[in-house]
Parts: C-alpha cells; structure tokens; sequence
C-alpha cells in the first residue's frame, strides 16, 4: 500500500509479541521485548500488552488478531526461522487472508549467502525467503531471517523481527524505528529522568504522593533499577501549555520533594557521572574493597580514571577504611582512594567508607538493606555516591602527584 491511499493513523498504542516455546519453558529469557517497549515508551507509545507465546499456530495467529483488533502497531520477535515450528509468518498469512510466496529477490540474496561460501543451499531455508502481497522485507545483515513490515488498510502496521537480539536489535534501530517515527509515531512525548540514590523505590513513590504519581499528563512514574531508581516525567503538549512547561513545572516539583536524592539525569551511569567529575579536577582513583566479593569495582569498571581496584579477603573493617584509602592511594599513585569495607549483620549489612582525596578524609556508616549479594550490591552503590558527592564538592587545583 502506497503512502498516498494509506488513511492517516497514529500509532500510540503497541502489543509486543514474543514467539518461541524456549521463551514459554525458561531455556531463554525473553530481552526483546523490555527493549522494544522501552524504545516505544520513550518515543510516546503506549504499551498496552506484551505476551510471551509458544509455537503453535492456533495461538499465535489467535493473538496476532486479537492485538489488530487492539492496538495502532503490532511488532514480534522470533518464529521467522526456516524450520517447521517456525510459525510466525504462517500466522500472520492467516489472519491477513494472504498467502506466502517465495521472494526471488530475497531467494537469491538467501542463496548467495551459502554460495560465496561454497556450500550447498538448504532448501528448508526457501521459507526464509517467503512473502505475502501487504508485506514488504526488512533487511537482515546479521542473519538468515529478513524481517516483514505490512502496511493495513486501516493505517495499522505490523512489523516481524528476528529472534536472536544480534539479529533484532539492529534491524529496529536502522530500519523499524525511523520508518515509524516517519509514520508518526506517538503522542508529541517528551520525557526527562532524575537518577535518585538513598532511597528506595516505595520511599520515593511515598514522598511524591498518590495524586502526583495518578497524574496523567505530566505523567510522574517511579522505577527501581539495579543502580538507582529513577523519576521519568512525561509530558506532551496540552493544558494550554507546550510539553516543555509541563516539564518544567513537574520537574520543580519532583525536586522539591526528592532534590536531595538525585545524582543524575538520563541514562547516565556511576562511571560516567564519577568520571567526569575526576576529569573535571584532574584527579585518579583507587580503591579497596573487602567483604563485598568486587561489587564496587564491577560497578565502576569502564572507569578512565581508575588506576587499581583491590579485594580484600574477609570481612571488612569499619575502623580502618580511612587509612586503608589514603594507603590505596598512595601504592597506586592516585589522587583519589577509596576504601569499602561490608560485613553481615544480622539480615542486612554493616557498610563503611573511606574516601581520601588532597582536600582530606570523608568517611560514611550505613546499614545497607538486605544481606548476600544484594547487601554487597547496595554497598557498591552507598560508596560510589559517597564518592561523587565528595568530588562534586572539591574544588581543581589540588593532587598528590
């Protein structure tokens, strides 16, 4: 269907399909579909529905329908193989009412893959290479499965992708999104996120307020990541007033009630935010950790700056952490050193940290939630933010070296 005879519609509402009985038996953790919702949310569509759906083609085709009969965009992954419980576009084919033929243009492009290699082709992989009259093939450079995009009558699209994620993520990122957004895709949605730390998810959700977070446009949402939780506000023009001014007004709220907590913006990371503050003051790092099994070194890995990262067997000590940072420092040549120690007590877990910089000692006690692995977790975090507010706070000029 051409542009031009194509009825205007804008996709604001998606379901997300994902097909494979390795999904629906645990063999393989369906990833797909949180990054494709992820990248739909952000560009201002609702994700009403995500499934995860065997190979059987009853089902699939029975959710295929349902979703056209729901949602302004339908995408899928997985199911496009050239095996015979590879059933996705067989399921499509049914609920459209078209048939599969085979492409001679993918036919041939399929065969020269094994050609330039000098192997036979599988005539099974024949299937890779089908097509129905409303579908146009979404190229696949990592892979054997081209990917569908049909077009609907009723403006809806319906967009087939690869399972394996080096296969999808590719072909969403060049092909899919740009043509949807071209499409118009969304609500007009724009969106800022306060990275907070210190807090959990239940506590910030409690201090923002029911009615804040039932608001609908600015939208408040709160999410609990593995590094932070995270405040997203949304908003699109209305009210009166550009999506920027609803922004502006939400975002003065949110750090009126939790401005002390936040340590970042967006997508920025604990290496990224640490990092450009110890560019920004010339400064090199070390650090030194015990009774956390490397939770702050694996946090911080990546880090430019960072000359040494220790683990210490055994619990740590609490009384120590301050010299054992100016020491780490000192046997790295560092400008920095920092010292975590963690040890259990009782359910959750004791957390010390030392941090040494030219300006002097800083040094942080705190009961970090929970034992195990996600105490050690939390201890990673307590002293990277020790750490960025104490470097947030020097000033350039000073340095061991």
């Amino acid at each position: 269907m051409d542009a031009a005879s194509r009825p205007e519609r804008n996709l604001r509402t998606a379901e997300i399909l994902a097909v494979g009985a390795e999904l629906t038996v645990g063999e393989t953790r369906d990833t797909n579909s949180g990054e494709i919702a992820r990248s739909l949310t952000e560009a201002g569509v609702a994700i009403a529905r995500i499934d995860v759906l065997p190979d059987r083609l009853r089902v699939v085709a029975g959710t295929f329908r349902a979703a056209l009969r729901r949602a302004d965009l339908v995408v899928s992954t997985g199911g496009l193989g050239p095996t015979p419980d590879d059933l996705t576009r067989e399921a499509i084919a049914r609920v459209l009412g078209e048939i599969p033929e085979v492409d001679p243009a993918l036919e041939a492009w399929l065969r020269g893959l094994w050609s330039r290699r000098k192997l036979p082709f599988p005539e099974i992989n024949r299937k890779q290479a089908w097509l129905i009259p409303s579908a146009r093939a979404l190229p696949n450079p990592n892979g054997t499965a081209p990917g569908w995009w049909i077009d609907r009558p009723d403006g809806r699209v319906v967009i087939l992708l690869p399972g394996p994620p080096r296969e999808m993520r590719p072909m969403w990122a060049d092909h899919v999104l740009p043509g949807l957004r071209s499409r118009g895709l969304g609500r007009g949605l724009i969106s800022r996120t306060l990275r907070l730390t210190g807090i959990g998810e239940s506590q910030a959700a409690d201090l923002l307020g029911e009615p804040v977070l039932r608001r609908s446009n600015p939208e408040i949402a709160t999410y609990a990541r593995v590094d932070a939780v995270d405040v997203r506000i949304s908003a699109s023009d209305g009210r009166g007033q550009t999506a920027d001014a609803l922004l502006d007004e939400a975002e003065a709220l949110v750090l009126d009630r939790l401005g002390s907590y936040v340590w970042a913006r967006g997508t920025t990371t604990w290496p990224e935010a640490i990092g450009a503050e110890l560019e920004r003051l010339g400064w090199s790092l070390a650090i030194t950790e015990s009774g956390t099994e490397g939770s702050l070194g694996t946090l911080l890995g990546g880090l430019a700056g960072l000359r040494r990262a220790e683990i210490l067997a055994g619990p740590g000590s609490a009384a120590a952490v301050g010299t054992q940072a100016e020491a780490v420092a000192a046997r790295s040549g560092a400008d920095v050193g920092v010292a975590l120690a963690a040890r259990p007590k009782g359910d959750d877990t004791a957390i010390s940290v030392g941090v040494a910089t030219p300006a002097g000692r800083h040094r942080e006690r705190r009961l970090g939630f929970l034992g195990g692995s996600a105490g050690r977790s939390r201890a990673a975090l307590i002293a990277s933010a020790a750490l960025l507010k104490v470097l947030r706070t020097a000033l350039p000029g000073s340095s061991r070296r």
